[in-house]
């Protein structure tokens, strides 16, 4: 009798991994889904087009700062 008991208490506990591993999938993607609403609010607003203009002038001075000239200049003597 006693081992019938751990069998089904076995089984209960299977059905609880299961649960919870759908809850964390659950958890997991409202997280994403609140992650890309902020995203698309710092974006909306002020300060995310500032740090979008920022990001671009600074990849056009990247883009632009060689020039082809060598980085480093050695002089002799």
């Amino acid at each position: 009798m006693a081992f019938l008991c751990s069998c089904f208490t076995g089984g209960a506990k299977r059905m609880t991994k299961e649960e919870e591993r759908l809850a964390s999938e659950e958890a997991r993607q409202r997280a994403a889904e609140a992650a890309q609403k902020r995203q698309e609010q710092f974006d909306k607003s002020a300060a995310g087009r500032a740090a979008r203009a920022q990001l671009q002038g600074m990849a056009k001075q990247a883009a632009n700062s060689n020039k082809g000239e060598p980085v480093l200049k050695w002089q002799m003597g």
